[in-house]
Parts: C-alpha cells; structure tokens; sequence
C-alpha cells in the first residue's frame, strides 16, 4: 500500500483552507504550518505568471510528499524519520528526534519546520484530534497526512477543508482507486520528480 493524494489544478482557488483546516486539526503552535500555498509565477500570494495581457495564475498547495524514496529517511542520524511499512506514509518518531535539521536540508520540497521553543498556541486549550502527538521543543516537524485520522477511516482533514473539491486521498497501489483513476485519465506532474524521491503526491494539470 502507499496512500498518497492527487491535487486538481485547475479547482485550487488558492483559498488556504487545506492549510488553515491541517493547523486547526493538529493544534499547531504559533508559526507552525505543515500545509502552504504557493503560487506559479512569484514569491507572494496570488503573484501571476507572465506579462500583462497574457497572465497566468495557478497555486500549488504544498506539504510534505511522502515519498517512496524520501531524502530525509536516507539522512536523518537517528532513525526519527522513517517509512511506514503498512502505509507507505513519512512518519516520524518526535521522542526520539534531536532536531539535528538535516532532514531539512536534505528535504527539496520545504516541508519541514522546526519547533525551536516551548511551543506556543494562540488559544489556551487543545484543537483538533485527540490523538495528534503532543509539540515538542528543538523537534523537527511535519505533514502526517492525518495519520490519527487515517486510523479511524476517515479522509486528512486538508481533503475534507477543501471548498473546491480539488484533493483527492488513497491507495496509490491500488489501480481502482479514485486517485490512481485520476492518474490514469488527466495529465499530471510530480514536484521534483527528478530528485528521484518519487513523490506520492500529483498535481492534476
């Protein structure tokens, strides 16, 4: 099995509810974001592509790709960072992290941050799923996919946010499944599909 998620492009508004509806769900503390969204064409939010008349605008809603191959497993010191055999799914072991940050740099997609201090919330009581680990000081974190949510069958909480029905969650290996249909019947691409990671996520041209 590899779960993994295809991204239509052309229904992304762009909204950041994928990323808002993952910092509500994993109760992340303030600054921490595992979901953002980037847009073609410039550093900013809603930077078009191109010259005036002929502007293009299209976002690309990040996170962590859960590779086949993924670069950080190969170098993090410790084993924090691994694949999870059942689920194909980037995992990571926050007890044992030593938020050393290799795996940061050895990351091509940004997907990872770090919780340098005491983490802090806006709010004075806990969000989201029970089940999410607790935030860790000097630990490096990341998208899980919601795997809490995963366990209990339901859909990551940025597929279930999403207002334009762009994300589409499940069995990467299983041909019959609505993400590999989706696959098979629209042209697509793979962030950095040649660093070799092979990245579980696609994006739907």
């Amino acid at each position: 099995m590899q779960y993994g998620m295809v991204i239509d492009l052309k229904k992304c508004i762009g909204c950041h509810s994928c990323a808002t509806s993952c910092k509500l769900a994993n109760n992340l503390p303030i600054g921490i974001w595992w979901n953002k969204v980037t847009t073609e064409g410039g550093t900013t939010i809603d930077t078009a592509a191109g010259s005036y008349p002929n502007c293009t605008l299209r976002h690309y809603p990040i996170a962590c790709q859960h590779c086949k191959a993924p670069a950080c497993v190969a170098v993090c010191p410790v084993d924090a960072t691994y694949k999870d055999e059942e689920t194909g799914l980037v995992v990571q072991d926050n007890e044992a992290c030593i938020g050393c940050k290799i795996c940061m740099e050895a990351c091509p997609y940004d997907a990872r941050v770090f919780n340098g201090d005491n983490p802090a919330y806006t709010l004075d009581f806990v969000v989201g799923n029970e089940k999410v680990e607790p935030h860790l000081e000097n630990v490096v974190e990341k998208c899980t996919m919601c795997q809490a949510l995963i366990e209990e069958g339901v859909e990551p909480m940025c597929v279930q946010a999403c207002i334009g029905y762009a994300r589409h969650f499940g069995d990467l290996d299983d041909p019959a499944s609505e993400v590999s249909q989706l696959i098979a019947a629209r042209e697509n691409l793979q962030l950095l599909a040649e660093q070799g990671t092979g990245p579980s996520v696609y994006y739907l041209k």
